[in-house]
């Protein structure tokens, strides 16, 4: 349920689609939708060249056929690589997709959009910079704006001075800051994103009297929705947008 705090849907296909398609492609996306999700989490980093595409991993080999760190290549050669054949052979030639393309698909299918900011070392600003003036630009036309999120700071402040008026997420995972609550005004956040076992009832309370939601991630099983859910935690990324929307 939407809030004036979280104006998004209460759960997010995590990776595009979760389990239904190869992760960060466009059928993953259109697989979400299609089982009925409203809004899909994915990441963004760049090329060589700066063209922001969707990718979990610094490196290529788990869901392409390619080889060695993404940012050492150029968009033409990463344009090239099958990012739908690990997953299963009827998605075959599924191409890397640009964050442009993305964010058309998203608009077309009317899902909202969580936009993780992946980038690799040293480019922190670049990558926040760059994929936040491509999101104004991608959803300029949609009710909602999209949430970029990050584990970065860095990246975080250089996508609040790029747009200003796209909502941020802060993701944490491990420990959580003793300080957490001044970093989340100091990086302009409007939700924590937790790792699921961080969350807890004070902690829920004490973001939501601070005026911040909280999404928790990875969720993928009914006892752990339920009980997040009976905290009020805001949102819940899963890979199982097809199980755990009736739980």
């Amino acid at each position: 349920m939407t809030t004036p705090r979280w104006p998004y849907p209460d759960l997010l296909a995590h990776r595009g689609g979760g389990r239904l398609a190869p992760e960060n492609t466009l059928s993953a996306l259109v697989a979400g939708a299609l089982f009925g999700s409203r809004m899909a989490e994915f990441d963004v980093r760049l090329s060589r060249d700066n063209v922001p595409f969707l990718l979990h991993d610094d490196t290529l080999e788990r869901t392409t056929n390619g080889q060695g760190p993404a940012a050492g290549q150029d968009w033409q050669q990463l344009a090239r690589l099958d990012a739908g054949n690990w997953f299963d052979p009827r998605f075959a030639g599924e191409e890397l997709p640009r964050l442009a393309d993305a964010a058309r698909v998203c608009c077309e299918h009317g899902l909202d959009a969580n936009v993780e900011i992946k980038p690799c070392p040293g480019r922190e600003a670049e990558t926040g910079r760059i994929v936040a003036t491509e999101c104004a630009h991608g959803w300029q036309r949609a009710a909602v704006p999209p949430l970029l999120s990050s584990f970065s700071p860095e990246a975080l402040l250089a996508a609040r001075a790029a747009a200003p008026q796209l909502n941020l997420g802060w993701l944490i995972e491990g420990t959580l800051p003793a300080d957490w609550l001044a970093q989340a005004r100091t990086l302009g956040v409007m939700a924590l994103h937790l790792e699921h076992a961080l969350v807890d009832a004070p902690l829920v309370g004490a973001a939501h009297a601070a005026g911040l939601a909280v999404l928790a991630w990875t969720v993928n099983d009914l006892a752990t929705a339920r009980r997040l859910r009976t905290l009020g935690v805001d949102a819940l990324c899963t890979d199982m947008p097809d199980g755990l929307v009736a739980g």
